[in-house]
């Protein structure tokens, strides 16, 4: 499998009292592909997985087979904290039909390099579909450190690494030492430093609401080699970046950034809460200024 393009990590819409808001995730699948991204991850950490029930997200995998038809790429997201679970997700997501998986180290249990390689092996014989690693250890606890790729990278549907820890280093340290794994930008912003190295993917939380624009940077940037641009598109978009990764309320806003954008969304489930209005409007704010600012420079 090739990772080239926009990939967006879908928020999962919910009603008003909490249940998955099926008509609404129809809608959005069908906007961004209408949008041109490439392929769509179901049930990432975006799409809140871990407050959904292992039913809801096999529920909401056979759903976005459905939708999405082949139409662009569909990777499931199978983490959880419970490895049990993660198998029956796997599964769940292989009788779907996804076309690959999202595999993050299983969170609290902070696995060895050995048995975080035992877990992917586990996953690949269930599934026998490509792997794309999933390197957040903020969210993890885990580290995908150089003694792990180097084992893990024997396993030959491991294809890629979704790059999250948000180290610049990290960058160099993937393209000159596993080459074999294609490298997917996973901080949004990094994603101009990781289309430099090489980069031909961006896992894009902004194209939640974004799509069209972040199809556009990663045009510019990896079809075109426009990086004068691209760093245009960059400065357009770090207060963004900014306001969602260091807010203290990513998917909360993230989802305000879509309502926003006229896009469905809904509520959060718990323990997180909604954001105040000072911060709905800060979201607000820098959207429609990214999106202005992006929008002269793609028409320049």
């Amino acid at each position: 499998m090739q990772l080239n393009g926009i990939y967006t990590p879908l928020i999962t819409p919910f009603r008003d009292d909490l249940t998955i808001d099926f008509d609404a995730f129809g809608d959005v699948i069908d906007w961004q592909i209408e949008n041109g991204v490439h392929g769509l991850i179901i049930g990432g950490s975006t799409g809140e997985f871990y407050a959904l029930t292992p039913a809801e997200r096999i529920d909401q995998f056979d759903f976005a087979a459905r939708q999405i038809a082949g139409r662009c790429a569909f990777i499931a997201g199978v983490n959880d904290l419970r490895v049990s679970d993660c198998f029956a997700v796997t599964k769940g997501a292989q009788d779907a039909g996804a076309d690959a998986l999202l595999v993050g180290a299983p969170p609290y249990s902070l696995p060895s390099a050995h048995e975080l390689v035992e877990h992917c092996r586990n996953i690949d014989q269930i599934a026998n579909l490509p792997i794309i690693l999933y390197n957040y250890p903020v969210r993890s606890g885990v580290a995908m450190g150089d003694e792990f790729l180097g084992m893990v990278c024997e396993i030959e549907n491991v294809v890629a690494i979704k790059e999250s820890s948000g180290e610049l280093a990290r960058i160099h340290s993937l393209a000159r030492n596993f080459p074999q794994l294609q490298l997917s930008a996973g901080a949004e912003d990094l994603v101009l430093e990781f289309f430099a190295w090489g980069a031909k993917s961006w896992v894009s939380v902004v194209a939640n609401f974004m799509p069209r624009e972040a199809v556009a940077f990663h045009q510019l940037c990896v079809q075109q080699g426009d990086f004068d641009r691209g760093r245009q598109i960059m400065r357009a978009l770090l207060p963004l970046m900014h306001c969602l990764e260091h807010g203290g309320a990513f998917i909360q806003s993230v989802k305000h950034a879509c309502k926003t954008s006229g896009r469905p969304g809904g509520p959060v489930r718990l323990p997180l809460q909604p954001i105040g209005t000072r911060q709905r409007d800060e979201v607000a704010g820098v959207v429609v200024a990214a999106r202005t600012e992006i929008d002269m420079i793609i028409s320049a």
